[in-house]
């Protein structure tokens, strides 16, 4: 006979029981769960004296498990030739993925919130983009005079302009990001040419981060203004003469 009880200090809450004979006496049954009782409050002091109540956190060495849902058609997209984007999304975030042909897909770690991560980028590859939306992670792929140009997902760029950079002055975009930087934006606008609009700044500011001006920035900023003035005077009466 195989019998299993588990239960609380209050009582049963699951039984398992394997019998080959046809029956049992009911004084067995009584004695078994007596029996059953007795070492079961005894495992509970024991589990007690070491750990009263659940832990606030979970370790950071305990195992994380989640699933989410995509459409099937994102699939293709998500692995990528020869399994090269889900290689890439498990080695950024030193995860497992396994996704299913429904499109139900389970990320795993074993350190870390990567499952998290990992769940976020999968989102943003098979969502469309949305007006309003923060891209936390984004690449900055190219900088020019006038802005930079930063991939929020594979595949998908947009434009953050030097004025929205950073809340304080910018002289040259290089002062704040360079190519390869991985910054975060939130979308904007889409033109009607379907280009977009990205915002460094906005995204800073939804993220509650506050940027300090960096040394000599305002000195740059007031030097500017007075050689634009100095530049746009009219000359005075004496001048004239």
């Amino acid at each position: 006979m195989d019998f299993k009880v588990a239960g609380t200090t209050t009582g049963i809450t699951a039984i398992q029981l394997d019998i080959k004979a046809m029956g049992l006496p009911h004084k067995i049954m009584v004695e078994a769960l007596e029996r059953a009782r007795t070492a079961r409050l005894k495992i509970l002091e024991v589990m007690n004296k070491t750990i009263s109540a659940p832990r606030a956190e979970l370790s950071k060495y305990a195992p994380k498990l989640i699933s989410m849902e995509i459409d099937p058609e994102y699939i293709g997209k998500i692995i990528g030739p020869a399994g090269k984007m889900i290689k890439s999304l498990q080695e950024q975030t030193d995860t497992t993925i396994e996704i299913e042909e429904d499109g139900t897909i389970y990320i795993s770690c074993t350190d870390g919130d990567g499952h998290l991560k990992a769940k976020e980028m999968i989102e943003a590859m098979t969502q469309p983009p949305e007006i309003g939306r923060l891209y936390k992670e984004a690449k900055v792929v190219s900088v020019k005079d006038f802005g930079c140009f930063v991939e929020i997902i594979p595949g998908v760029e947009g434009l953050c302009h030097v004025s929205e950079l950073s809340e304080n002055y910018v002289k040259q975009v290089e002062d704040v990001c360079k190519m390869g930087d991985v910054i975060p934006v939130k979308l904007l606008l889409i033109d009607e040419q379907g280009r977009y609009k990205l915002s460094r700044k906005a995204a800073l500011a939804e993220m509650g981060i506050k940027e300090e001006p960096r040394e000599g920035q305002g000195e740059e900023r007031k030097d500017d203004r007075r050689e634009g003035r100095r530049d746009d005077r009219r000359p005075r009466r004496n001048d004239r003469r």
